[in-house]
């Protein structure tokens, strides 16, 4: 059976200080309920450099400059090691300053939304221009306007301030007058989320020999929710993405399923690919600010810096088995079904045992895992744990309940199948994809030859239902054979036989009347 392949894979960190407090959740909720509490008053003093956020371990990971297991030589916390960097391209993606970002947004602006200071665009066109020659086509955007009103807007929260250094050089107006789905805090939201896919994408196509022009479809997997008062998360951001980023002939839609949203995007281009659908899809997820400085309560507490700086993002490739890419077992899915209950072992065991127990394989025969990959310098201060450890230790337990691993080697277990966590706490972007980049060099030049994601959602938070969610897939070597043609191929081929069988009986019927 051919299996499509995950072709590439591409990553962006967006460093955003300003952001943190000027539009995440945290900060923005204290502002209404304790204006002057210690919290607003002392952020400032814990938001870290850029360089500071270049030179964090888990960041060169992400973005492909250092692998995941380099974070076995370190102790937590990992802000307070003795790492240096000045790296902000990678082997997978890269890293993003705030000024050169809200230029970006600009370029994704297609309802004159974005305004932006005279002394912004003086200062930093040049800069942006540089940073992002793919996006040549929006520089004529990226020209100043006027942010007089701008203070009274924001008070009047008819929009969102673009702020440098503590500085507003620009705003975000809402984009209706009364209707809430397309306020100013919602249009901020979703230009950055847009906005950061943009670049995902580009990097995605960076690092990838699949052209812009060969990705027939767009899958887009964040968090957020774009539509109006009739339509309220209506979509479509897939296809937005697609335009701003130049991929002429794909069309798109966007998934959603909280964090397990980018599994589910996986297993649907899966899905397309080996139906021969299409032929090439690009899954993307754009980040989300309402999610920095989540934990930033706890972090100054502790005296460490606000560790949820960044808007993240990312984008993967999906095609055609080329002999050589890991191939996705479309045969080797998981699921949580309404039926599975939401006991960590209950979860686990619908997405890790079952899937393998129904194909022969064990638990052991998975070289790695990639469940939820949030940093521990994150989750352990605000006292949730060390996630990706508690998931290892869970699927390792099962393997002991199946008799395949002594209970004593639980430990060797964690080690040898998992990896510390380094993705940020950005909801859907910790969930199993941070691996992909990284598990293409496993099971291609690396020793690796199978692995899993693993994603799982709240979709408890919706208050539409208690329920957990879930799904999995497997990834293994390529064996090089692409053991029959994909199903377009049959289907051109058929197309071609019934063509040519039609214009034989046509001619045969024009020589009888003859």
């Amino acid at each position: 059976m051919s299996f499509p392949v995950l072709k590439s894979a591409g990553y962006v960190l967006v460093n955003t200080p300003d952001m943190v407090v000027n539009a995440g959740s945290t900060f923005t909720t204290e502002k209404i309920l304790n204006p002057d509490s210690d919290l607003l008053k002392n952020a400032n003093k814990h938001i870290r450099s850029f360089d500071e956020f270049v030179s964090y371990l888990p960041n060169q990971i992400y973005i492909g400059n250092e692998r995941p297991e380099k974070l076995n030589d370190y102790k937590l916390p990992y802000c307070q090691i003795d790492y240096k960097s000045d790296q902000v391209m990678g082997k997978m993606g890269s890293m993003v300053r705030e000024e050169e970002f809200i230029g970006v947004m600009k370029y994704c602006d297609e309802f004159d939304l974005v305004i932006l200071s005279e002394d912004y665009v003086n200062k930093y066109k040049d800069q942006v221009e540089k940073r992002f020659p793919e996006l040549e086509k929006s520089f004529g955007k990226l020209v100043a306007g006027d942010i007089s009103k701008g203070q009274d807007l924001i008070a009047n929260e008819k929009a969102m301030g673009l702020y440098i250094d503590g500085d507003l050089i620009g705003y975000v107006r809402q984009a209706h007058d009364t209707d809430v789905n397309l306020n100013a805090h919602t249009m901020f939201e979703n230009l950055v989320s847009k906005a950061s896919a943009v670049i995902a994408a580009i990097e995605t196509f960076n690092h990838s020999d699949v052209t812009r022009d060969e990705i027939d479809y767009v899958i887009e997997c964040s968090e957020e929710a774009c539509g109006d008062i009739n339509q309220r998360g209506g979509g479509n951001f897939a296809k937005a993405i697609a335009e701003t980023v130049g991929i002429k002939n794909a069309t798109g839609s966007d998934v959603r399923s909280f964090c397990a949203a980018p599994v589910h995007a996986i297993i649907h281009a899966t899905a397309m690919v080996k139906a021969g659908i299409f032929k090439n899809v690009l899954v993307v997820a754009g980040g989300s600010t309402a999610k920095l400085g989540m934990n930033a309560r706890d972090h100054m507490k502790k005296d460490l810096p606000i560790l949820e700086d960044a808007v993240a993002s990312f984008g993967v490739i999906i095609s055609e088995n080329d002999g050589k890419s890991p191939i996705l077992r479309t045969d080797v899915i998981g699921k949580h079904t309404v039926d599975t209950g939401s006991s960590p072992q209950a979860v686990i065991t619908s997405l890790v045992l079952e899937p393998l127990k129904r194909n022969g394989l064990k638990i052991t025969d998975v070289d790695k895992y990639s469940p939820e990959m949030q940093n521990p310098d994150i989750t352990k201060p605000a006292g949730a744990g060390n996630v990706p450890e508690a998931n290892y230790k869970m699927i390792g337990a099962l393997a002991v309940m199946e008799k395949e691993i002594d209970r004593k080697e639980l430990k060797d277990f964690v080690e040898n199948k998992g990896y510390p966590g380094w993705a940020p706490t950005q909801g859907h972007i910790p969930s199993a994809v941070p691996y992909c980049g990284h598990m293409i060099t496993d099971l291609t030049t690396g020793d690796y030859n199978r692995a899993m994601l693993i994603g799982k959602g709240s979709l408890f938070l919706g208050r539409l239902t208690n329920l957990f969610d879930g799904v999995s897939i497997v990834a293994e070597r390529n064996s090089g054979v692409v053991e029959e043609e994909s199903t377009s191929n049959q289907e051109d081929l058929v197309r071609k036989v019934v063509a040519s069988a039609m214009k034989q009986v046509a001619e045969q019927i024009l020589e009888d009347e003859e």
